[in-house]
């Protein structure tokens, strides 16, 4: 029987059905709820520069970031409120002033509010109303120097699965990107969230990562995991001998920021989960985030960003590169697993998976995930 406190399954509960992975009516739900009434990271305030409009996606709805040249963010759906046309192709970044103008009939808009300025050439009868005609706006907030949107007219607060103030010790404004690696995936979102979220797989997947953390190695992900786990027993360092941070030598690859208490040091690595779309990774010399973006029932989009402060990227000879590898490599064998997986789900004899005591995660993920979908049958 498990300690109260630990947070191993008592019961090996019911995966969700194959169709979950692979039927494209489900992900249509998904898109429509969860990553409709909930906040999606779509980047750094930095990568959204004064004076500028540029289209992201938030699930299924494209969006257009304005940022003034004050530098206040704002967003709006990404569609003209004349016949449609978008206002920022995707991927592109347009320079705008005080206006974000159509580039179909030229319909201008204030880039702050959505306000509809002018027609252009258009000239409405009596019966039209301006104020009636404005951009449908997007909530936006910040955490931590990252953006993030919300389609909902009434969203949640911003939070994850620790208080946000876990990272209140590490200067996350200040930090600046220092390496991007951008991957598609042939899986469903939800397998590589499943991956991410139990360590069974460590040993026959990370023999890199067991090395660096050797509870890992026993496919737990954490000592609290552990079948015979009580309170009473001595926390141990997180990261092997010698090591504090991950980098191939375990050694940091700067200063080490000056604001953290020695538990947060010792812990080597600090994780933040905001579903659906975001994780960050704190450690003792840099922070890492990976953004999820789901493209298909079967594939998805991993952007991710390691982030350093000024004084580490200007060292003489410092390769972000060399230092991004690590987690690189395990987010590569990620990947591949992920991939395995969902081939194996995509198998017409497979119909469901068994959760292990261990995969308390997932469990907690897809009980979150069907009550945001309103439990879908």
């Amino acid at each position: 029987m498990a300690h109260p406190d630990s947070p191993r399954l008592t019961h090996c509960p019911p995966g969700l059905p194959q169709r979950a992975y692979l039927a494209q009516d489900w992900f249509d739900r998904e898109l429509a709820t969860v990553f409709a009434r909930h906040w999606v990271a779509v980047g750094r305030l930095d990568d959204f520069a004064p004076g500028t409009a540029r289209s992201v996606t938030v699930g299924a709805a494209p969006v257009v970031v304005t940022r003034s040249a004050k530098g206040d963010l704002a967003a709006f759906h990404n569609a003209c409120r004349h016949r449609g046309s978008e206002l920022c192709a995707p991927g592109q970044t347009r320079q705008i002033g005080r206006l974000l103008t159509c580039p179909y009939h030229a319909w201008a808009y204030d880039a702050a509010t959505g306000r509809l300025v002018a027609t252009a050439h258009a000239r409405p009868t009596p019966d039209f109303r301006a104020e009636d005609h404005a951009l449908l706006p997007v909530q936006s907030r910040l955490w931590g120097g990252f953006v993030f949107l919300n389609l909902s007219p009434s969203p949640p607060e911003l939070g994850a699965d620790v208080p946000l103030s876990t990272l209140d010790n590490w200067p996350m404004d200040s930090l600046i990107r220092g390496h991007r690696w951008e991957v598609q995936i042939a899986c469903n979102w939800k397998v590589f969230w499943e991956n991410y979220s139990e360590c069974l797989h460590c040993p026959g997947i990370h023999p890199e990562l067991c090395d660096m953390v050797p509870v890992y190695a026993t496919g737990l992900m954490s000592a609290q995991e552990a079948a015979g786990w009580t309170p009473d027993q001595p926390q141990a360092p997180a990261l092997k001998p010698g090591a504090e941070t991950w980098t191939a030598s375990g050694a940091p690859c700067g200063p080490v920021f000056p604001g953290l208490t020695p538990a947060e040091r010792q812990a080597g690595y600090t994780f933040v989960t905001l579903w659906p779309s975001a994780y960050v990774v704190a450690h003792v010399d840099y922070l890492r985030c990976v953004r999820l973006q789901p493209l298909t029932p079967t594939s998805t989009r991993l952007i991710a960003e390691w982030y350093f402060p000024a004084e580490t990227l200007a060292q003489p000879g410092f390769d972000a590169a060399a230092v991004a590898a690590f987690a690189r490599r395990v987010m590569e064998q990620d990947g591949a697993a992920s991939e395995m997986n969902q081939r194996g789900i995509g198998a017409p004899g497979f119909v469901q998976g068994r959760l292990m005591p261990e995969e308390y995660e997932i469990h907690r993920f897809h009980r979150w995930l069907l009550t945001e979908m309103e439990a879908l049958p």
